[in-house]
């Protein structure tokens, strides 16, 4: 503990440096001198103030979710860490490394959802309009610190156990940019909630991250479903005592994902690598052989995210030879009260004019 507060003391100068640049850059947005590009038909932008771990990619299906039986969407993501560059549509026999896992996530869930990935989200949103002129909303994937589009609706994600006003900026903590830069957002959610949250617990936090008064607060939690297998069968499988797990995970936050595990499982081990690792050849038999030293039991699995299982489908052939149990753990965004967000989500669509 000691260190860690020796190696941020350390680490303040460079937070400082960081933060001024942050500062300046938005300051010019301030006065001006840079201005973000609105579009004539609703543009939602789902972001945080953080490097990751507050769930983006399950809020933004959730958003896909309650509006793609009424709407038309598109989903612009920038596709982290993919090998290509310019804009591409995204589709679903595409593979992580050419478009980024999330996107693939999204248009392999959803294939009725237009995706795309580019660098600019302004010379983007152009070409998307051009190509699919009946779309109605486009969603904006990891959006708020990326301000060369103006969106009407801000989200701003901040995770229960890590708000961001408890947090500081890079590197000496995990922000982005500076606390007050919550005051763009449009609604503030908390995410990974714990399902024994009071409203007295509620009501002390949305005073906390709460920046101006026209802001909305929600509260939000992660509900899995029963894992389904990787390849083969589509059987669906009830966790239990009596199953030992592996997990293999490159996401950040695994904190939540690893206590509903543990809850629910036998043995449980865990292999995390850093967030959005490309999986090698290397890591699928290091995953193999941690697997099979594993304690004999009633039934052993390796269990993983969707996002995860979307890198890890680049290794196909190699995973099919070796037959490793791999299942998938779903999960779905529940929010504490979900007709309020839904309802002021909706409100918004129909007041919007372009």
């Amino acid at each position: 503990m000691v260190d860690q507060w020796i190696l941020k003391i350390i680490l303040f100068p460079l937070a400082l440096l960081y933060g001024l640049g942050v500062a300046i850059r938005n300051g010019l947005y301030k006065i001006g001198l840079l201005k973000g590009v609105s579009f004539n038909i609703p543009v939602i932008s789902v972001g945080n103030l953080s490097v990751g771990g507050t769930g983006k990619t399950p809020h933004t299906e959730y958003l896909i979710r309650l509006l793609r039986d009424h709407l038309r969407i598109a989903v612009l993501s920038r596709g982290y860490r993919r090998k290509s560059s310019g804009y591409l549509e995204v589709n679903p026999y595409h593979d992580a490394v050419l478009v980024g896992d999330e996107p693939l996530q999204y248009k392999r869930k959803y294939p009725d959802v237009q995706v795309v990935v580019a660098e600019s989200r302004s010379l983007a949103i152009p070409l998307l309009l051009r190509s699919y002129p009946d779309t109605q909303v486009v969603i904006l994937d990891d959006g708020f610190q990326h301000r060369e589009v103006l969106p009407g609706l801000n989200l701003l994600l901040t995770e229960h156990n890590r708000l961001f006003t408890r947090d500081w900026l890079l590197p000496v903590g995990r922000l982005r940019e500076w606390r007050d830069a919550a005051g763009r957002a449009d609604m503030i959610i908390v995410t990974k909630c714990p399902m024994s949250m009071t409203p007295e617990e509620m009501q002390s936090m949305r005073k906390e991250v709460k920046q101006n008064e026209k802001q909305d607060v929600f509260f939000s939690r992660y509900i899995y479903g029963n894992p389904y297998r990787m390849y083969g069968s589509p059987e669906r499988l009830e966790l239990n005592a009596n199953i030992n797990v592996l997990l293999v995970v490159a996401i950040a936050g695994t904190e939540y994902l690893l206590d509903y595990v543990d809850t629910q499982c036998g043995e449980v081990k865990m292999l995390e690598y850093r967030d959005h690792h490309a999986f090698s050849n290397f890591d699928i038999g290091n995953i193999e052989l941690y697997f099979k030293n594993m304690t004999d039991g009633h039934q052993n699995i390796i269990l993983t995210t969707e996002k995860d299982a979307v890198r890890l489908d680049v290794h196909r052939e190699l995973l099919q030879q070796l037959s490793l149990p791999i299942f998938i753990l779903p999960v779905a965004v529940q929010f504490e009260d979900s007709g309020a967000f839904d309802e002021a989500v909706k409100e918004w669509l129909l007041n919007f004019k372009q």
